[in-house]
């Protein structure tokens, strides 16, 4: 194998492959970056055996060939080069030119490499770059870490004709965002998918926003493929909970909040809350919107914030890290916050949000002491 390449598009492939290479592992190989020189192309791969990405980039191939590198070392050499870099292999051996410098680093044959699952796109669903990165970017952060639950740790997926949603929850918060896609799904048909949030943090950085994906699955895997970019994953199995059964349909307490005041005043709430709980207080009634905190080892805070309420007074407890949270990925400047009761779940949605018109996001109450 011979090619060459510039410094700058060799960056750019092991920096899109790097995400997708094991920080640890026993299979010596996964370590490893796949390189393969095809006409006017390298190609770059790299898998920890749950999600594999694979990217093209351009390359003037003086021989085509195939073989593995040490992804970390090859990283390291691709930031320290000074200009174009010339590639050759001799048997398992790399060598790696760039004006005076030389290196020959020990590769792995590429035959040790893991097969790329076979995913179908004979019938496929196909959505913009910016279509995904606007339903990831709004929702996997909801996803559990814990692995008490594993099916909370993937993000559901529902692909249908005319729109899709994702939905992520852990128990305590919840983010649901639906999407209308002209093209979506009339061809094929219906399917609900539980991605891992890695695998989709992969699909939101390496597709560029005007590019269409498609999107093709198996029984155990799905992938997305786009002009040099393709990702595979291996789906998480079994039934997601039936998040429509928590989103309270009955709440009849509302308020009306700008966005970064809000966001503020719970921010300095929790520099005093619980380290454990981080548990505030809202007091809700009238224009203003009181907090409270009180943590016997640390001491209190108050603060009011003027809002707009409509509804009866309201006492009711939050993790001020999950309000924050979802704050954070609110797209507009105003949100409304609905309520029910002191033990029952709150929602909390964009208002005047053009974009994206169907985000809800959901946060548990926290029971107050007193």
């Amino acid at each position: 194998m011979r090619f060459t390449i510039t410094r700058e598009n060799l960056q750019q492939g092991l920096g899109a492959v790097a995400g997708s290479i094991p920080t640890r592992t026993t299979l010596p190989v996964l370590s490893n970056i796949l390189i393969e020189a095809e006409d006017g192309a390298v190609r770059m791969s790299g898998t920890d055996l749950d999600t594999a990405v694979s990217v093209r980039v351009a390359a003037d191939v003086a021989e085509a060939g195939a073989i593995t590198a040490p992804a970390k070392k090859l990283q390291e050499i691709a930031r320290e080069l000074p200009g174009t870099v010339e590639f050759g292999t001799q048997g398992d051996a790399i060598q790696i030119t760039s004006g005076r410098t030389k290196y020959r680093l020990n590769g792995l044959p590429r035959d040790e490499f893991p097969a790329f699952p076979k995913v179908d796109f004979v019938e496929s669903w196909r959505v913009t770059g910016q279509e995904l990165q606007r339903l990831i970017t709004h929702v996997s952060f909801a996803a559990s870490t814990e692995e008490t639950r594993p099916i909370l740790n993937g993000v559901l997926w529902q692909l249908g004709e005319g729109e899709m949603r994702m939905v992520a929850t852990n128990g305590h918060r919840l983010a649901k965002m639906t999407l209308s896609v002209e093209n979506g799904a009339a061809a094929v048909p219906p399917g609900d998918f539980i991605v891992h949030p890695k695998a989709l943090g992969q699909v939101q950085r390496l597709f560029r926003p005007d590019e269409t994906v498609e999107v093709g699955r198996s029984e155990n895997h799905i992938g997305f493929r786009g002009t040099d970019v393709q990702i595979f994953t291996r789906l998480i199995e079994g039934p997601y909970p039936n998040y429509e059964q928590v989103i309270p349909k009955d709440n009849d307490k509302s308020m009306v909040a700008d966005k970064g005041a809000l966001q503020a005043a719970v921010r300095r709430m929790a520099i005093v809350a619980s380290d454990q709980t981080h548990r505030i207080r809202l007091s809700l009634g009238g224009p203003m919107l009181r907090f409270a905190v009180e943590t016997p080892d640390v001491g209190t805070a108050t603060e009011e914030l003027p809002v707009e309420y409509d509804g009866d007074p309201l006492e009711i407890g939050f993790n001020a890290q999950y309000l924050l949270e979802l704050l954070r990925y609110m797209p507009t400047d105003e949100v409304k916050m609905s309520f029910k009761a002191p033990e029952r779940a709150a929602t909390m949605q964009p208002i005047g949000n053009e974009d994206t018109p169907d985000y809800l996001c959901l946060v548990m109450p926290l029971r107050l002491l007193s």
